[in-house]
């Protein structure tokens, strides 16, 4: 039996239903009883501390598209700077509602300039990415497909050869279309031995979830290739994002640059449900967050013309994660106690 930072690690897959964090524990005792410890406990997998596959000790590289309507980049850069996973990459799109790929970008550097001079350190500059929806072979065969060779795809492949351990998988958080994770995929089949997706994505169903809106009918071959190929969690538990920074609690932002950059930006935020693509990084990276996890498996799809994704039957011995329920309160609490933490400049001497 081996141990890795206090961790217990068996190479063997733990497929059951997630139920409990005592479960996930118990299950793991018994499977290392029955292998006699001879495996190593894959904790970039299952692990005994929560309900998905990942924490807050795995890498995040953060991928979405405007600046403006949701929390994602501020939970993103608080979290690195509170205890939660490094911020290791923002890749940064454009799409349909967010045409403008420079003011995309131009928004996240905002971002990212008001929060260094207020203490968070470490943060990467966002890195443009031009993408187009993929386009499925005359063959059906996903591992035929054209790809892109988009920067946002080569950066997926380069920065999880660089920081992937075996046990501890790169996250790729998603607000968007699947695009450049797909992307990735078919320039470096194995880069799916060194990633796991989590997705702002679809919504909850009878037999499981669907792969569509939101963000999801945005590349439905994309979905198709991400839910057959890596190990996916589908965050479709969505809130009222307006809640982690009302009106009324403007005045208790820091008096800094990040405090700033917040009060400018709250006003700006989507109304519309659900518009909240915070929840993958928040799902990612704080364990409290994704209170009901299902199994499930990818169904078919002839040729991803239609206008979402495959579904997604609950089963438990599925290869994905499908987050149904959520909690939003532990999220704010999170948000706030990070701010609180952030730096305030220092008062000019008098003279």
């Amino acid at each position: 039996m081996e141990l890795e930072n206090g961790e217990v690690r068996v190479g063997r897959r733990v497929t059951q239903r997630v139920v409990a964090r005592g479960s996930v524990w118990l299950g793991a005792v018994a499977l290392l009883a029955a292998c006699g410890c001879s495996e190593t406990l894959d904790a970039g997998h299952d692990r005994p501390n929560g309900l998905l596959p990942v924490d807050q000790r795995n890498p995040l590289v953060l991928l979405n598209d405007g600046a403006y309507d949701n929390w994602s980049g501020e939970y993103a850069v608080l979290l690195a700077a509170g205890g939660g996973p490094r911020l290791a990459g923002i890749v940064v799109d454009a799409n349909s509602d967010w045409p403008e790929l420079a003011t995309n970008v131009d928004g996240v550097r905002g971002l990212i300039a008001a929060a260094r001079p207020s203490g968070i350190a470490d943060l990467p500059d966002p890195l443009a990415s031009v993408e187009a929806p993929l386009v499925a072979p005359a063959s059906g065969e996903l591992d035929d497909t054209e790809p892109n060779r988009s920067e946002g795809a080569l950066f997926i492949v380069d920065i999880s050869k660089r920081l992937a351990l075996p046990y501890r998988p790169v996250v790729i958080a998603t607000g968007g279309a699947l695009t450049d994770v797909a992307d990735a995929y078919l320039i470096d089949h194995t880069v799916t031995e060194r990633v796991v997706v989590v997705a702002s994505l679809g919504s909850v169903s009878s037999s499981g979830g669907g792969m569509g809106v939101p963000n999801g009918d945005r590349d439905p071959w994309a979905d198709t290739i991400v839910a057959q190929r890596f190990r996916y969690v589908q965050v479709s538990a969505f809130y009222d994002q307006l809640s982690d920074v009302p009106t009324a609690s403007l005045s208790r932002l820091p008096a800094n640059a990040l405090g700033t950059w917040i009060a400018s930006k709250q006003p700006n935020l989507w109304h519309w449900e659900p518009a909240s693509d915070q929840v993958s990084v928040l799902a990612a990276a704080l364990p409290s967050f994704a209170t009901t996890v299902e199994r499930v498996a990818p169904g078919s799809m002839a040729d991803g013309s239609g206008s979402a994704g495959p579904e997604l039957a609950t089963d438990p011995e599925g290869s994905s994660w499908l987050v149904t329920t959520c909690d939003s309160a532990a999220a704010s609490a999170r948000f706030w106690e990070s701010l609180k933490q952030t730096s305030t400049p220092a008062p000019l001497a008098s003279d």
